[in-house]
């Protein structure tokens, strides 16, 4: 089952995509996740993995989040796989001419176990989960002060 949805952001695209691409800060705009370690070595890119921890109706869920396209500032895809569900998707992000960017996410999440039979249910969370984590980045990061143009000011940790 597909979720998709698609959100402007009063900020550049290259200010979107790095603060996106580190998972560590997820937490900061997503309500349900609670904990985010990158457990690969070296640089964000290909490959580069993530453990999460995120909370919901019932215990914590610990996923595996790896990244299987990077190509900066415009797509971002990741594979994601949780004890219930796989996840594949990613957001791709379009500069629109006065500075803001349309960031639009497509996910494929294939359920395991029980949760294949509560495909609609399944689907309806994974829509308005999606649309309240991006609604909040959104309000994050036009709260923010814009970087200087030396790159003084910076969005991530």
């Amino acid at each position: 089952m597909r979720v998709e949805g698609d959100v402007t952001i009063g900020r550049s695209a290259e200010d979107v995509f790095d603060f996106v691409a580190d998972e560590r800060n997820e937490p900061q705009y997503n309500r349900r996740m609670t904990q985010v370690e990158k457990i690969s070595p070296g640089p964000i890119r290909v490959g580069t993995r993530f453990r999460a921890v995120m909370t919901g109706m019932g215990p914590p869920a610990e996923m595996i989040i790896e990244y299987t396209a990077y190509d900066r500032p415009k797509r971002l895809a990741s594979t994601t796989h949780l004890s219930n569900m796989d996840i594949k998707g990613g957001l791709l992000l379009e500069p629109i001419s006065d500075g803001s960017t349309r960031l639009q996410w497509t996910w494929d999440i294939a359920p395991h176990g029980i949760y294949k039979f509560m495909g609609p249910l399944v689907r309806r969370m994974g829509e308005r989960q999606e649309r309240a984590n991006w609604t909040g980045l959104k309000r994050l990061l036009e709260a923010q002060p814009h970087p200087s143009a030396a790159g003084a000011a910076s969005l991530t940790r």
